[in-house]
């Protein structure tokens, strides 16, 4: 598991308070218990302040649009960081 994966997983795990939280790519918002507007936005706002980067708002969008999933995510969170780079 990479590092930037693990520490996802982390945060997730702190989000939606299920210790044993393994995640999937292809996992959406339906996958998990608790994942409504609000715990998306608490999501987000955690995984900022963990990596040290901000999400723009269209960015934000895109994770919330049909076709999204944890992979989505995962993907958009290795770009902002390897951009601070």
């Amino acid at each position: 598991m990479t590092d930037t994966r693990a520490r996802l997983q982390g945060i997730f795990r702190q989000v939606f308070d299920d210790p044993a939280l393994e995640l999937r790519d292809e996992w959406t918002a339906d996958d998990v218990d608790g994942w409504d507007s609000l715990r998306h936005t608490e999501l987000i706002i955690a995984i900022e302040k963990a990596f040290g980067i901000r999400f723009a708002i269209a960015e934000m969008a895109r994770t919330r649009e049909p076709g999204s999933n944890v992979g989505t995510l995962l993907e958009l969170l290795r770009t902002k960081v390897d951009a601070r780079r």
